[in-house]
């Protein structure tokens, strides 16, 4: 996807990016994941968003870059989400990526998050290898040295294509089932906690909370 793509509000670009293909190269490595969760951040006045108020700090700086820049931070101290910032330079909205499907390298995303290969995870480790901002980014080795990096730079990058391992191209599908819900973790942002901001694929193993 060119730069022009990430200059959209941040909840059409949490939707539009479902489906999508999340890829990460590094060391010879070729990873290709699809894109199954999102959550939009809609900038200073959504209570749920680090910008809010319009904090501009250095953590926050990237979200304030032109849309398709990375945002990485940490949580617990321990753990990186990923998030890719929307709309024009200085409007602060973005995208936290939630969840992933693995597509290729599944042994490189097994041994990044459990040091051994795909065949030998139980069924537990399978089920959890990729649901969830923290799980995908330690899965694909991301951290803060991809930090305020444009999408489209070629370390990681969202693309609606990949190439499988016979060189066939292989689309992204149009047609997918998309349900809405509440974002996770995020009590304290007091009426926005219950804004319908987080999107995901339906029925897919991969999404972290589903609707009940």
């Amino acid at each position: 996807m060119n730069i022009s793509f990430f200059r959209k509000d941040g909840i059409n670009l949490a939707k539009d990016i479902l489906g999508k293909y999340l890829i990460r190269e590094y060391d010879d490595k070729y990873i290709v994941t699809k894109i199954v969760e999102t959550e939009a951040y809609m900038g200073v006045s959504d209570k749920g968003a680090h910008v809010y108020g319009d904090k501009k700090t250095d953590r926050t700086k990237p979200l304030y870059l032109d849309g398709g820049h990375i945002y990485v931070y940490l949580i617990y101290g321990m753990y990186h989400c990923l998030n890719i910032s929307a709309n024009k330079e200085n409007i602060p909205e973005c995208v936290l990526i939630r969840g992933i499907e693995p597509i290729m390298g599944v042994d490189d995303i097994s041994f990044n998050r459990y040091e051994k290969d795909y065949k030998d995870l139980t069924s537990y480790q399978k089920k959890n290898i990729t649901n969830g901002p923290g799980k995908l980014c330690k899965a694909l080795k991301i951290d803060r040295s991809l930090n305020c990096k444009s999408i489209t730079d070629g370390q990681l990058y969202i693309s609606d294509f990949y190439y499988n391992n016979e060189k066939e191209k292989v689309l992204s599908d149009e047609n997918i089932n998309m349900e809405m819900g509440k974002r996770i973790n995020i009590d304290y942002a007091e009426e926005a906690k219950d804004y319908l901001w987080r999107f995901y694929i339906k029925d897919n193993k991969y999404v972290s909370v589903k609707n009940k």
